[in-house]
């Protein structure tokens, strides 16, 4: 069965940090360019960072430059989001994705997703 599975969510207070991951099981993730996107209630889905296959490419948005870091780990089947300096417009279900491209411009087309994991930023 084909699945990607999000974990790492939860509440933190701004400034904190947190690390998604996503767990592929039934394919290889390596052989995918993944992406990492978020959504809050009420706001369009934003995509925020992606690799491309092999990792010669990521991609961030402006809103999280420099404080996002996305990775893979291919012995785990998974990729993570470091995420570092939270701020309360942070809040969101993040979620993750293969996607057909990763470039300059950002994440394409989506293919596999999981379900989603709640990041809640306050104090």
């Amino acid at each position: 069965q084909v699945q990607l599975v999000e974990s790492g969510g939860g509440l933190v207070q701004p400034g904190g940090s947190l690390r998604l991951s996503c767990a592929a099981s039934g394919f290889t993730l390596d052989h995918y360019a993944v992406g990492w996107f978020r959504q809050a209630p009420g706001q369009e889905r934003e995509g925020l960072s992606c690799i491309w296959i092999h990792d010669s490419d990521t991609y961030y948005a402006d809103s999280v430059k420099g404080r996002f870091t996305i990775s893979r780990d291919n012995a785990k089947n998974t990729v993570y989001l470091q995420m570092t300096n939270l701020k309360p417009e942070d809040t969101a279900v993040y979620t993750c994705a293969t996607v057909d491209y990763c470039n300059t411009y950002g994440p394409g087309s989506t293919n596999y997703r999981g379900q989603g994991t709640q990041v809640t930023v306050a104090s």
